[in-house]
């Protein structure tokens, strides 16, 4: 037995199988009273008692030693009978094939059939769901049995099909496989989308089955449906004859027949034929399991299948709903095993369909030839006998030395029989073969042979042992059916397995000696497998076995695959021994700064597990289960793995690299050994370019060691070829340089290539001198080879310097991430524009800023500068300028500055989709944008960013503030443009320069032509997608109108963010504008044109009046009315100093009068008591009368605030109020000073503004008298104080 595995036998199936068993006090063993049944995949259990059941399915686990096992667990358990006194009398497992074309060949799913004692069969998936349930007879179940299809193996063999066969006392029915199989399909989809959707569940197809009433038989207990069958001409006419007598006609062609087998009693054995086409199939009504209303997410079977919440009379109808039951067609006995003492128990087929083993209370095993009808063996002795049946296909080494090798493959037929009352499990081989094999097992066993498969997988017999809780499978040897007990073969598998009884002890002259006497080719290659396997064997033993071995069959001339064998053994031994001798200390120097910048760099190992550290060491039979001799006698290293790969490598090839085994010695022995170069090669720099750290350390000695190694592996026979042409490509040398230009080791593959570059060079020379008479420079000048060196050691100078750029930690407080792996490869499968790519990743992991970006390529560093980026070297924290220069100077083309900005502009903002609410990240991009020279790759990229990221977002803020009429709060921001409130009023002035960049550049394309872009010599070979350069030079012009009707949206937009201001921006446009929003930029839209609605114009002005006070409100600051001037402001925010000239610009675009917005902006400065501020803008206000009397109302309201609303009136204030003329004091006290955010101004800058009234005001106007009253009263107000 093998495949032994654990079942988890936990306390729910203990407590639902032996409850009753210890309530009603009865003893023995439990097993025997259950139904128990195996899916043929042995992947899932059912166990079953009465109305309980439980299923196991299985699933792997790790035991106490760490090793892998399946289990065979609990996965529903529950009741599954629904009537009264209704009980689970038969159970099969049907595994259903996946209908997928990426199936593995492993089940879907698995049906669990179930018949009861009241004559129902009810179908369930392996979680315990009830799929459909029929009443197909009214007599208790008695078996299930299935046939499952399967290929002919023989011309003339009837093609045998699905069938599922159901046993009642007195009927048979059978069930259509391909029927059945749709209907439990469509039921499981069914019920599946039932349960999520809470309906109904939509009847499934009707079944099709036919009905057999089984006659002339007194009770029937078993059977077999054998499957579909013809007859031969003679057999036809002996059954026509014994049938119709001698006048019977016989039909030209013999009539297909269903054949089906009975037992148990009255006759003992009965045969039944039903020809095909005697009865029509029946369509039964599937009772399938509905609820109405679902509480469960899946349907128990332990609930009951007719839903939760019904009540009585709702269950009583259901009940008395029993489908209409057809009668069963007549099909009489043709004959029978007449015994009248002898009653029949069960019969088991076997999987030919020739035989079958019948088992009866007399204690008997009997084999039928069901072909012939007769008994053609008979066991005694075996009461209460179990059995199943093995098909063994015959084994590849077999074929060898058979002598029917080109014949079909052969099948082996065994019978199992389990004997409970003995404990002993038999093999017997058919169909007069001896016993080949016996167990002792245990008394309380079931034997569990499912008799039928899932097409393509053998149907398997397993011994489930109760009371360990085991379940074994049976495996026998095909060559048991073919030799006695007194055969060569068989007493060399005596000895195989001795050898593996000798072997957990290690007893080593013993195990030579078995391994001597063992005469059989093919075993004598499995024991000596099972020897070199063997992890506790040394390697003394195995060295001295091996060559024992070796020289016997080296006498023999059957030494090939020892000979190998042996030599692996003496690789191993080579390694053992020259591990501590001393390390060859001859210097190299190939390596510079680059190199020691690179590796202090280069990340720190992480934490691992010790097996599968690189310096672990290799147990023998690690390194020997990598070896396997082919049949042309080379060994070939198999690759499995990378773990194991890379520790095959460093133990092969380590300690030379590092100088700690003799070079010349290993590779003598690699050599003898026949191990493939290139193999051997491929080893070699995998362990090179993994131990990358390490060989940096002492890179002058691993560098000379690598040589000699190369030159070495080189000079193996079948390396290089004998007839390789210089001027071509040597396959040896390409293997080296595509490892160098996969690996992202830069620094390792760099090394790697300066040393094949000259091991090929040396190489070339010497070959060169070898067959011609030229001289080496004029060879040189059309090598190929030399010339793709050139190229590959270029082109890693250039990726070592990138990758150390790209291997500098970021500072704290960048947005970080992970630091980006490059090779040769991957910036050729990159494209043209992989390089800059790469870079502006590496921009946006240090949170480099535009300018310093503009700076750091203009090479403008102060020596300031210099000393501190030196410190940051020393500390390691953060880049260095002089390598950013250093990698843009080896990549001029690729790392233009114009590439490079716009990289780093497509970077900054496919990061801030990713994030909306960094709006940093987005200010850069547009930073980063403007440094771009190139009008053309400017234009290009604004299109791609405003259709890509941003119009979207843009589309959707605008369409939230038309809703609610305001600059809307945080959350609504979140909901609908997917930011918070300051990260969209951010988002917006982004948006008003990337369309502002986008005119600029449409109107500077005409004036410049497009640039060339072009790639560095070495990296023209580039293949992959196009730069973003590239892409932006391919883009189509924009419709320059269109594109500024959006920045006025978007300027609108920005401002009622930044003031929160009351408006609904989209409601500013008449149906044209509105039509052309959020439109492709590159069509010609319908614009507004003419004179505006003087509503719209209207609410334009007073947005934009709005606009204006808001940014006064914003600017107010105390300081800024002293008399030392205005302080400046700042260029963002809502304080920057361009909002009034960006608010008269859009009053311009949306024909709003100027002069309108400039008069309001001076009272509104006055107002704030700005007044310095004011006189400015007040210098370009056209039409000086109004604002004349627009200011001598704010004039008034100051004087009426000082002496009148005052807290700290003065005596000489209220003498002056009385000295002042009666219109004036009447029109002051008429004033409003709440009006005033700012009432209390010195009286200075009251003065001021009266002198600048009596200015502007001309001397005729009506208010002017009006102004020299107030000049008055104000300068006696300034002298009295």
């Amino acid at each position: 037995t093998d495949n032994e595995f654990k079942i988890s036998f936990l306390l729910t199936l203990l407590f639902a199988l032996q409850a009753e068993e210890e309530t009603t006090g009865k003893s023995g063993p439990w097993l025997q009273d259950c139904v128990v049944s195996l899916s043929p995949c042995s992947d899932l259990l059912v166990v079953a008692r009465e109305h309980k059941a439980v299923f196991l399915s299985a699933k792997w686990r790790t035991d106490d030693s760490g090793r892998e096992e399946m289990t065979l667990a609990v996965s529903w358990t529950g009741t599954l009978s629904t009537e009264e006194g209704e009980c689970v009398s038969s159970s099969i497992c049907i595994p259903l094939a996946s209908q997928k074309r990426s199936s593995t060949g492993r089940p879907d799913w698995t049906c669990v059939v179930v018949g009861f004692t009241s004559g129902h069969v009810r179908f369930y998936t392996e979680n315990g769901v009830l799929l459909l349930a029929q009443l197909l007879h009214e007599d208790p179940v008695l078996r299930l049995k299935c046939r499952t299809y399967e290929i002919p193996r023989h011309p003339g063999v009837t093609e045998q099909h699905e069938e599922l066969s159901i046993l009642y006392p007195a009927a048979l029915v059978t069930i259509d496989g391909f029927s059945l199989f749709q209907s439990l399909r469509a039921c499981r989809n069914q019920v599946a989308r039932a349960a999520a959707a809470g309906s109904d569940v939509i009847q499934p197809p009707p079944l099709a089955y036919k009905k057999w009433g089984l006659q002339d038989m007194d009770t029937i207990v078993d059977h077999s449906s054998v499957g579909v069958m013809t007859l031969c001409v003679f057999d036809q006419m002996k059954n026509a004859s014994i049938l119709g007598g001698f006048n019977a006609s016989v039909k030209g062609s013999p009539p297909a027949m269903s054949q089906y087998i009975t037992v148990g009693g009255g006759p003992y054995t009965g045969f039944y034929y039903a020809v095909e086409g005697s009865s029509q199939p029946l369509l039964s009504h599937v009772a399938l399991a509905v609820a109405s209303k679902l509480t469960s997410a899946l349907f128990s079977a332990a609930s009951g299948w007719l839903g939760w919440n019904k009540n009585k009379h709702e269950e009583e109808a259901v009940q008395k709903q029993k489908p209409k039951v057809e009668p069963a067609t007549p099909l009489g006995i043709r004959f029978g095993l007449p015994d009248s003492r002898r009653h029949g128990e069960s019969i088991c087929l076997s999987p030919c369909n020739i035989l079958a083993g019948v088992t009866d209370d007399f204690g008997r095993v009997t084999l039928l030839d069901l072909a012939r009808g007769i008994t053609i063996r008979m066991w005694k002795g075996y009461r209460d006998a179990q059995l199943g049946w093995l098909q063994v296909p015959e084994e590849r080494g077999d074929r060898e030395f058979s002598p029917s090798a080109s014949l079909p493959r052969r099948h082996a037929l065994f019978l199992v029989i389990y004997a409970p009352r003995r404990g002993i499990l038999e093999i017997w081989a058919m169909q007069q073969g001896p016993r080949v094999g016996a167990f002792t097992v245990g008394k309380h066993c079931r034997l569990l042979y499912a008799g039928y498969r899932l097409m393509g997988v053998n149907s398997q017999v397993c011994l489930l042992d109760p009371i360990t809780g085991a379940l074994r499978t049976v495996n026998i040897p095909f060559h048991l059916a073919l030799s006695d007990k007194k055969s060569e073969r068989a007493k060399d598998m005596h000895l195989l397995k001795r050898l593996t009884t000798l072997l957990r002890n290690i007893l080593e002259s013993e195990a030579k000696s078995v391994l001597l006497d063992i005469k059989h080719p093919a075993i004598k290659k499995q024991a000596l497998e099972s020897l070199l396997a063997n992890k506790n064997a040394p390697v003394s033993c195995l060295t001295n076995i091996t060559c024992t071995l070796y020289d016997t069959l080296k006498q023999q001339g059957k030494y090939q695959f020892i000979g190998k064998r042996g030599h692996t053994i003496e690789i191993f031994l080579t390694y053992n021994i020259t591990t501590y001798l001393l390390c060859i200390k001859d210097d190299l120097s190939r390596v510079g700064p680059t190199l020691q910048r690179y590796a202090q760099f280069t990340p720190r190992p992480s934490v691992s597990f010790v097996q599968d550290s690189p310096d672990s060491p290799l147990p023998p039979q690690a390194f020997l289960s990598q070896m396997e001799c082919t049949e042309s006698g080379e060994l070939k290293v198999i690759r499995r793995s990378e773990t194991e790969w890379n520790q095959l490598g460093n133990f092969l090839f380590w300690g030379c690299l590092c100088g700690k085994s003799p070079l010349h010695k290993v590779c003598d022995t690699l050599q003898q050994a026949g191990i493939s170069p290139q193999q051997l090669l491929s080893l070699l720099l995998n362990v090179w370019l993994q131990r990358e750290k390490e060989v940096l350390q002492k890179s002058e000695e691993t560098v000379r060691n690598l040589h000699t190694l190369l030159i070495a592996l080189s000079n193996m026979k079948g390396a290089v070829e004998e007839s390789w042409d210089p001027q071509s490509v040597s396959p040896w040398w390409q293997q080296v340089r595509s490892t160098c230009i996969q690996s992202h080791n830069a620094a390792a593959a760099l090394l790697a290539a300066f040393v094949a570059h000259r091991a090929a060079k040396a190489s070339l020379i010497l070959s060169a001198l070898k067959t011609a008479f030229t001289t080496w420079s004029e060879w040189e000048a059309v090598s190929l080879e030399l010339e793709q060196w050139v190229v590959c050691v270029r082109q890693l100078e250039d990726v070592l310097v990138l990758q150390t750029l790209l291997l500098v930690p970021p500072p704290q407080g960048a947005a970080g991430g992970a630091a980006a792996q490059c090779s040769i490869k991957t910036l050729l499968e990159g494209g043209t524009g992989g390089i800059a790519d790469s870079v502006s990743k590496w921009v946006f992991r240090h949170s480099l800023a535009p300018e310093r970006l503009k700076e750091i390529l203009q090479k403008r560093e102060d020596k300031e500068a210099e000393q501190k980026s030196h410190l940051i070297q020393t500390l390691s924290t953060t880049f260095f300028p002089e390598l950013l220069v250093a990698v843009c100077q080896r990549f001029p083309h690729s790392l233009s500055p114009d590439l490079l900005f716009a990289h780093c502009c497509w970077e900054y903002v496919v990061q801030w989709n990713k994030d909306p609410e960094e709006g940093q990240y987005l200010c850069w991009a547009v930073e980063h944008l403007k440094l771009v020279s190139s009008p053309h790759i400017q234009l290009g990229i604004s299109a791609m960013m405003w259709s890509t990221f941003i119009v979207k977002r843009f589309s959707a803020a605008a369409f939230l503030m038309e809703k609610v009429g305001k600059a809307p709060k945080d959350r609504l921001c979140r909901r609908d443009v997917g930011m918070g409130d300051k990260a969209v009023t951010s988002f917006l002035g982004c948006c008003v320069q990337l369309l502002q960049i986008l005119m600029e550049s449409d109107s500077a394309v005409e004036e410049v032509s497009a640039p060339e872009l072009s790639v560095e010599e070495v990296w023209c070979g580039a293949e992959g997608p196009a730069s973003i350069a590239e892409l932006a030079l391919e883009q189509r012009g924009v419709h320059y109108p269109l594109v500024q009707h959006h920045c006025l949206l978007a300027s609108l937009l920005h401002a009622t963010m930044t003031f929160s201001l009351k408006v609904k921006p989209l409601s500013l446009f008449d149906s044209k504008g509105k039509n052309a929003f959020f439109r492709d930029l590159t069509t010609i839209q319908l614009m507004p044109s003419g004179d505006m609605d003087p509503g719209l114009v209207s609410l334009r002005q007073e947005f934009l009046l709005r606009m204006l006070t808001g940014w006064v409100q914003a600017i107010d600051d105390p300081s800024s009315s002293s008399s030392a001037g205005c302080p400046p402001l700042p260029s963002s925010g809502p304080k920057a100093d361009w909002w009034p000239s960006l608010c008269l610009e859009l009053g311009s675009l949306l024909q709003v009068n100027p002069d309108i917005l400039r008069r309001h902006l001076v009272c509104e400065l006055y107002n704030q008591g700005l007044d310095l501020r004011a006189e400015e803008v007040m210098l370009e206000v056209e039409d000086k009368d109004v604002l004349g009397s627009q200011l001598l109302v704010l004039t008034g309201q100051r004087l009426s605030y000082s002496l009148l609303h005052s807290q700290s009136q003065t005596q000489a204030a209220m003498e002056l109020l009385a000295r002042l003329p009666p219109t004036l004091c009447t029109w002051l006290k008429a004033m409003d000073p709440s009006e005033l955010r700012c009432p209390l101004v010195p009286l200075s800058q009251t003065s001021r503004l009266v002198s600048r009234l009596i200015e502007i005001l001309p001397e005729n106007h009506a208010q002017y008298s009006l102004a020299l009253h107030l000049l008055e009263a104000v300068e006696a107000l300034t002298t009295e104080d």
